[in-house]
């Protein structure tokens, strides 16, 4: 094997010199290339959500984000009137400085050792969370049954469902939902399948289907820069350091103030999938996944959704499936503080919408896209919706905050449990067997087709069991 000296010196040593006209001369593309830059800068600033318009600023929320997780943030704040203006004047020579001056503050924020979030415990590795909590034991799922087929499917579809519904409203409160659509128990618009949210999961059953049980967060990190052409907040983070070289664990944490959001938590239920009945092991499998783009609770988001999913092949009722998989995450972190906050609403009310507005208020500090009041949404959602999957997407979509990552992912609970039939046709019928992704090489996909290469997968992750 040559070493890369020789090459270059070969290189150079066959290069003959040409004389460009002055058209060939042309510097096309570094415009094109400013153009682009200049766009990706100003949605840090100012963006719409492509799927409901709702309006963020995610470096503001990346600030946000950094004081929830326990830092000063003084220094980044006081930028962002400077950051507003040079939008707002398209001064692109300012915009790109006070971004980087942001980013700087952020990436050297000092703790603040007086904020709650310090008391909780850090969950840095598998082996801290596996020895924190103690898993339910059942009995191996049969893979090999037309039932296990027809689950998994049906899962697929109610996931597809959920989170077509969601994309349209997503980012936006209880009230100004109910202002506009009064009770949402239904698509107020044409749905369609086009979503980030699943990306993420075609993209850790790639590595899945040639890994199995043994797929590590590397196998997984490189199907995402393989196969994801962009991402956003956490995942656009962990794209980049993957795409330098910083691969996982690293790559969820290094500069990414958006390691707590959702983007986690929006992919567990493929974990749950492919291990049936198993919430250690889907557990684990959601923590190698979780690394990639997130840290500590943002992780621990990924495992809540992964549990629940796993638990629905073994248990058929809903309020049961929550409660074990509470009990399943560490109460020593942060995380288990807001789910059980949730949880305890629940008990002390027969009305989701008390219980909802108190978590609402006391995760107002937190971004509409972080894992903690989403997670806060899923739970009321799913004790008060009990086993109807038509009363818990109506929750889920009233409660709002990102609606479609969240009924995305518990709808696929009730896709197990009841299968097809669970799932009232009007869902359906709209959606077909299409669908549509930015995946590369996936741009098309039949919906049976997924299903299949779910089964195929899990059932060749057991050969010789």
């Amino acid at each position: 094997m040559k070493k890369a000296w020789e090459m270059e010196h070969e290189l150079t040593s066959k290069a003959i010199p040409v004389v460009l006209s002055e058209e060939e001369q042309t510097w096309d593309s570094a415009i094109d290339f400013d153009k682009h830059e200049a766009t990706k800068l100003k949605l840090l600033w100012k963006s719409n959500v492509p799927g409901s318009f709702a309006p963020e600023r995610v470096l503001v929320g990346g600030i946000q984000s950094m004081e929830n997780m326990g830092y000063h943030v003084e220094g980044a704040e006081k930028y962002i009137k400077e950051a507003v203006k040079a939008l707002e004047e398209n001064n692109l020579v300012k915009l790109n400085k006070v971004t980087a001056r942001v980013c700087r503050e952020l990436n050297n924020a000092k703790k603040d050792i007086k904020s709650p979030y310090w008391k909780y415990k850090m969950y840095s590795t598998w082996e801290q969370y596996k020895n924190s909590v103690s898993f339910y034991k059942y009995d191996k799922v049969n893979i090999h049954t037309k039932e296990f087929e027809e689950k998994t499917f049906a899962a697929w579809i109610a996931q597809i469902c959920g989170g077509a519904l969601g994309t349209a409203i997503e980012g936006y409160t209880t009230e100004n939902i109910e202002k506009t659509f009064g009770d949402v128990r239904y698509y107020v618009r044409k749905p369609n399948t086009y979503n980030d949210d699943i990306t993420y999961e075609l993209a850790f059953l790639k590595a899945f289907e040639y890994k199995g049980y043994n797929v590590t967060s590397d196998d997984i990190a490189e199907e995402w820069v393989g196969l994801i052409p962009t991402g956003w907040s956490a995942e656009d983070v962990a794209l980049r350091n993957i795409k330098s070289g910083v691969y996982p664990p690293e790559s969820g944490y290094l500069n990414n103030y958006y390691r707590e959001w959702i983007g986690a938590q929006m992919r567990g239920a493929i974990c749950g999938m492919v291990a049936p009945g198993n919430p250690e092991e889907a557990a684990r499998l959601a923590w190698i996944d979780g690394v990639i783009s997130h840290h500590n609770n943002g992780v621990i988001g990924e495992i809540f959704n992964a549990i629940l999913v796993s638990l629905a092949f073994v248990e058929n009722d809903v309020r049961t499936i929550l409660k074990k998989t509470i009990e399943m995450i560490p109460t020593d972190c942060e995380y288990y503080s807001v789910i059980d906050f949730a949880y305890q609403k629940c008990l002390e009310t027969n009305d989701w919408r008390k219980a909802w507005k108190e978590c609402e208020e006391k995760y107002k500090k937190y971004n509409w896209i972080h894992a903690y009041p989403n997670a806060a949404a899923e739970v009321i959602a799913l004790y008060f919706g009990k086993n109807d999957f038509d009363e818990t997407m109506y929750i889920i979509s009233m409660e709002g905050q990102d609606v479609d990552c969240n009924a995305a992912q518990i709808a696929s609970i009730y896709g197990i449990i009841h299968g097809l039939k669970g799932i009232d046709n009007r869902w359906i019928k709209p959606i077909g067997d299409d669908l549509i992704t930015y995946v590369r090489s996936m741009e098309k996909l039949k919906i049976s087709e997924l299903s299949n290469w779910t089964v195929d997968s899990v059932r060749k992750a057991n050969k010789g069991e």
